[in-house]
């Protein structure tokens, strides 16, 4: 009997991130870990073509994604990059110790070339345009922008880059964001203006939730504002925005995982942002959460109004619906 087709590829270069307490003196991370791991625990059939660097190829931490059935194509690179990250009251301070470099496009197998969800996790602006014609025209494709949107310069602090269009945003039928990656008075319309009609732009605001935006030929449409799902303990944010996007893109690939009601096609932001609120509560990969949990803590949130609409510009907050649409404000 032939496998299971594979539903959805995930792409990216792992990355380490600096851990005193690991004995290593690093954890492996990067949004394609995250994004992988969160897929195949929800039920999905995955796969990820995953960079590593000879010092990450054997890490504990691909064994964990093996475990919940992602098959893995390791692509070798000479520098894989690495992150020294800082939490402090006012929001992460971010070092790259290791650039890394591109990642180049493998063989695949003619099965993965036929997976309906496609997803592309840059950590460190790895993936280039080189990979956009490899997606297959009909897949459904998801896009973590943050990755894309770093100068990096070794051993130096983290700085923005300013959002630009690019194949692989073109092709994206939802694009997600942290509004910490982009400059706060960065305007909605620098960001929606980059992605082809049709497509989602999911904007994360952390402790306030977010915004959905679908873009139509003209400009938005229409915009949700989500409210967060509240967590037990907070002990990790590594990945809460990578896991958010991995579980909307699974709510669409196969929206059954999201309840018996979610029988048609659609983002559903309520699951996804409880995958989100899980995956903080413990340190790394250890926090991805599996179906059961996910579905477990949205009932509990099932109370709360979690999801509003919006006006299409307004970034602020639910209560402030007339403000300008700058992200920082």
């Amino acid at each position: 009997m032939p496998p299971p087709a594979v539903e959805v590829v995930h792409v990216g270069s792992a990355c380490r991130d600096v851990a005193p307490d690991d004995p290593r003196g690093w954890r492996l991370g990067g949004g394609v870990t995250y994004a992988a791991l969160t897929t195949a625990r929800l039920g999905l059939r995955t796969a990820a073509i995953i960079g590593l660097d000879d010092e990450s190829r054997d890490a504990d931490e691909l064994d964990t994604l093996r475990a919940a059935g992602v098959d893995i194509l390791p692509v070798r690179l000479g520098e894989g990059p690495v992150y020294h990250n800082v939490e402090t009251p006012t929001g992460r301070v971010q070092t790259i110790v290791q650039v890394g470099e591109p990642l180049p496009v493998p063989a695949l197998p003619d099965s993965w070339l036929r997976a309906r969800g496609w997803s592309v996790a840059p950590v460190a602006g790895e993936i280039t345009d080189a990979w956009a014609p490899t997606i297959p025209a009909g897949a459904y494709v998801a896009v973590a922008w943050q990755g894309s949107l770093r100068d990096l310069a070794a051993g130096q602090r983290v700085t923005r880059r300013p959002p630009e269009g690019s194949a692989m945003i073109r092709r994206a039928n939802l694009v997600g964001v942290s509004h910490h990656d982009v400059a706060p008075a960065t305007r909605l319309s620098e960001l929606w203006r980059l992605l082809q009609p049709g497509a989602d732009l999911l904007i994360t605001q952390g402790h306030q939730g977010g915004l959905l935006i679908h873009v139509g030929e003209d400009g938005p449409t229409r915009t949700l504002r989500y409210l967060p799902t509240a967590t037990d303990d907070e002990r990790d944010p590594t990945g809460a925005g990578d896991t958010f996007l991995a579980a909307l893109h699974a709510s669409v690939l196969r929206p059954a995982i999201a309840g018996r009601q979610r029988a048609r096609h659609g983002l559903d932001l309520r699951f996804a942002a409880a995958a989100g609120s899980l995956v903080v509560e413990a340190a790394g990969l250890d926090g991805v959460p599996d179906r059961g949990a996910v579905i477990r803590r949205r009932a509990r949130e099932r109370g709360r109004r979690a999801i509003l609409p919006s006006e299409t510009t307004q970034v602020g907050t639910a209560s402030d619906l007339e403000m300008e649409p700058a992200l920082g404000e």
